[in-house]
């Protein structure tokens, strides 16, 4: 499999340098005429608060819209859909459809505990997603999805030593207009989002953004083999109730615009499904007996995840001629309860029976948010000058209070107020007090008509207040009542230099080094273990050199970007050695270097092909940092004097070297409407799931395919479209991640989805 797999990606690979097909597309439906003139769309970006023309922006960026978007997110996909999409981006979760952990060029968090912080940063409509429950907002009336790739600590700030994922919802505006679309497809999923927007008066003008998705359960729970499973059941999990929705105003005066959104989520579902000893042991071969709609469970039942989140923003800008003034007010708040049988198996090895394989211990956990709001206020003042200097300066407020618990169970115990199995047998909880503070600027210079400078700075403030308290706990030689506090503070200074070189009229020449950081991280999981502990500030210096180019009168467009980081401190997390427990650790270096390459083609007036490629070699810089691994599995690395596992010159986990994907579009002219037919394949290479390199927790490759074909037409004053969709075309089975302190327990990727969908847009 393996083999095939990397062939597949050679052969991509050839075919692309050879027919310099590759990139990332935007074309949409509205925009065809543009594609069938054999011209690319200038791609329109906000990565510095400025709307700027992407080609000529000194940073490594990407986005999705239009068509790619609409593919990659059929099939009721959640956030984890641009994994592997964009070159040096991968998304990953162990709750599933929430707390999704973002990668750029190697670095992210495997942590999953709900007081993560991660190093790549998520913006919505202009407002930080600090919490990773907020980050999991479900995608939908989605403009634009950009992704800057490298150290954005100036600008944006909070928390982005790896880079940026930003999401513009579509605004408000004087125009009637429209859609919606309704979507059924395999495991009797329903699919439905909509949105409308016109103008109230004048000057104010609303929209209103909705979506509801709904999948029953479809996984069966069994019995081991040799075992009587009183819990078996049909349908026992997979299934979801997802809903949304978005309502804007905006207001438009003759130097004054103001604009409110108001975001609502309410998922009811189920988490993702672990599986007992779904590695075997010895390899990173799936355990025969596991397909993607079977589990061996004895918790189901109990299982659930529930989420709502909320927020409202309130942005006010004032045109001032050669200022514009931007104030940004914005309150997130989230809550979140998500139980399941961790172990993914049957029974104990103490037990009269166990299964599949062996399982030390049952493991049914529960964490939950009962509290939580996030409070952040940026005010910044941007120059409009005609000549050849700009600038943008601000302030920016951050303040989150967060409050999280963690249960565990024994799912052996019947509880009798409850009526089911599953005692509680511990519980603790966590209080977090975040208060972070900063000042901006960013200074753009024309040094010639080729040659233009851009320095940034920023000065960054972060205190945090935490205390952990648990009331019962599982393990008798623990004391019951615990009690623990710390707090943390730094600040820094961020910066970078970029510069743009305009060697002719279609090629850009770009440079930037650029410095930022993440403030201190606390983790408290009391309930599992007796300590609190906490990660210093890591810190980031990058390099990187880029061209962006327009070529053969705008048929084609090549991007490509080579660059060099070291990380100073980085945050890690620790899991393993027995226990469901988090420790936070920091690796004295982190060494990362590689490319990205994003290049689009017009091939002629019916097709249009993209392909994406990046290549990134991480690896941790630090003799003395070892860690404990995991109970069955077979790891490759040495171990120090205390027996645990050494982790210099190891890959950092979750980063592969190699992505790639590729899109091609092709569209007819066929009675009075389009034929058209829309393929994409994406490609993931091996990972590491842990800090450890382990024969059993290494990722096979990922390789995905998509199809989707249809017919779009107009009648009247709307457009509609009618198509047919499959994704993971050919069902490839992949185990994409793992649990390690009990078996070689793992997760699947999602199976081969087939589905239809019928939209119309209303103008």
């Amino acid at each position: 499999m393996k083999a095939m797999k990397r062939s597949t990606l050679a052969t991509l690979i050839n075919a692309t340098l050879f027919s310099a097909v590759a990139g990332t597309s935007f074309t949409t439906l509205a925009e065809e005429e543009q594609a069938k003139s054999n011209q690319l769309e200038v791609i329109q970006i906000t990565a510095r608060k400025r709307v700027e023309n992407a080609q000529e922006v000194p940073v490594s960026v990407s986005a999705l819209q239009g068509d790619n978007l609409d593919a990659y997110s059929s099939a009721g996909m959640d956030i984890r859909f641009m994994n592997a999409k964009i070159p040096s981006l991968s998304v990953e979760s162990s709750f599933g459809r929430t707390f999704p952990r973002f990668y750029v060029r190697g670095l992210g968090n495997t942590d999953f505990d709900l007081n993560a912080s991660q190093p790549v940063s998520l913006v919505v409509d202009e407002v930080v997603q600090e919490n990773p429950i907020l980050k999991g907002f479900p995608v939908f009336d989605i403009e634009r999805i950009e992704v800057l790739r490298g150290p954005q600590g100036t600008l944006f700030g909070r928390n982005t030593p790896a880079g940026l994922v930003k999401f513009d919802s579509v605004k408000p505006s004087q125009e009637f207009d429209g859609y919606a679309s309704v979507s059924y497809g395999s495991r009797e999923s329903v699919d439905f989002e909509g949105a409308v927007g016109t103008g109230l008066t004048d000057r104010i003008s609303t929209r209103v953004s909705v979506l509801w998705q709904e999948q029953p359960d479809y996984i069966d729970v069994r019995s081991p083999e040799g075992v009587t499973n009183e819990f078996a059941k049909e349908d026992s999990l997979g299934g979801y109730s997802e809903k949304a929705a978005r309502i804007q105003f905006l207001y438009e005066g003759d130097d004054f615009t103001g604009l409110l959104n108001y975001h609502v989520r309410d998922l009811d579902g189920r988490p993702i499904p672990f599986r007992a000893n779904l590695i075997e042991k010895g390899s990173n071969n799936i355990n025969p007996i596991y397909d993607n709609d079977v589990v061996f469970h004895d918790a189901s039942s109990r299982a659930t995840q529930q989420v709502e989140t909320q927020g409202l923003s309130l942005k006010l800008e004032w045109d001032l001629a050669e200022h514009t003034v931007t104030s940004i007010s914005a309150w997130e708040s989230a809550e979140i309860f998500s139980r399941a049988d961790v172990d993914g198996g049957y029974g104990a090895s103490f037990l009269p029976a166990q299964g599949p394989g062996v399982i030390f211990f049952p493991a049914e956990t529960a964490d939950g948010i009962p509290d939580h709001d996030q409070i952040t206020q940026e005010l910044r003042l941007s120059s409009n000058y005609s000549g050849d200097f700009n600038y943008q300066v601000g302030v920016f407020y951050f303040d989150e209070e967060l409050a999280i618990e963690s249960f565990s169970y024994d799912t052996t115990q019947y509880d009798a107020a409850a009526g089911n199995y599953g005692l509680q047998t511990g519980y603790a909880i966590q209080n977090q007090d975040t208060s972070a503070w900063a000042v901006f600027g960013s200074f753009d210079y024309a040094v010639s008509d080729k040659l233009d400078v851009t320095l940034g700075l920023r000065y960054s403030d972060d205190e945090k207040d935490f205390t952990a308290n648990r009331t019962q706990t599982f393990d008798e030689k623990r004391p019951v009542n615990l009690s623990k506090a710390t707090n943390t503070s730094d600040s820094h200074v961020s910066w970078d230099l970029s510069a743009t070189y305009k060697l002719t009229d279609d090629v850009n020449l770009f440079g930037r080094i650029a410095n930022s950081f993440r403030a201190p991280s606390i983790q408290g999981r009391i309930v599992f273990g007796d300590d609190i502990t906490v990660a210093e500030s890591e810190t980031i210096n990058s390099i990187e050199f880029g061209v962006k180019s327009d070529v053969l009168d705008g048929q084609g467009r090549v991007n490509a970007t080579v660059f060099y980081y070291q990380m100073d401190d980085q945050q890690l997390t620790a899991v393993g050695g027995g226990a469901n427990f988090n420790r936070l650790i920091n690796a004295d270096k982190t060494n990362g270097y590689g490319f990205e390459l994003d290049t689009e083609w017009v091939l002629t007036d019916e097709l249009n092909a993209t392909f994406n490629l990046s290549y990134n070699n991480t690896e941790i810089d630090d003799s003395a940092l070892a860690v404990e691994g995991c109970a069955q599995c077979t790891v490759k690395d040495g171990t120090n004097s205390a027996g645990r596992y050494l982790l210099d010159g190891n890959s950092l986990p979750h980063a592969p070297e190699w992505i790639a994907n590729a899109t091609l579009r092709y569209t007819k002219e066929l009675e009075g409407g389009d034929f058209f037919v829309y393929a994409d394949t994406s490609y993931r290479s091996e990972i590491n799931f842990f800090l450890y390199e382990s024969v059993e927790f290494e990722g096979e490759a990922l390789f995905e395919t998509g199809v989707r074909a249809g017919y779009a037409w107009a009648s009247g004053d709307n457009e509609y479209e009618a198509s047919v969709f499959v994704r993971n075309l050919f069902d490839e089975q992949v185990v994409i991640g793992g649990v390690d302190f009990n078996n070689n327990t793992g997760m699947l990727n999602e199976e081969r989805f087939i589905g239809a969908e019928f939209k119309v847009r209303f103008f």
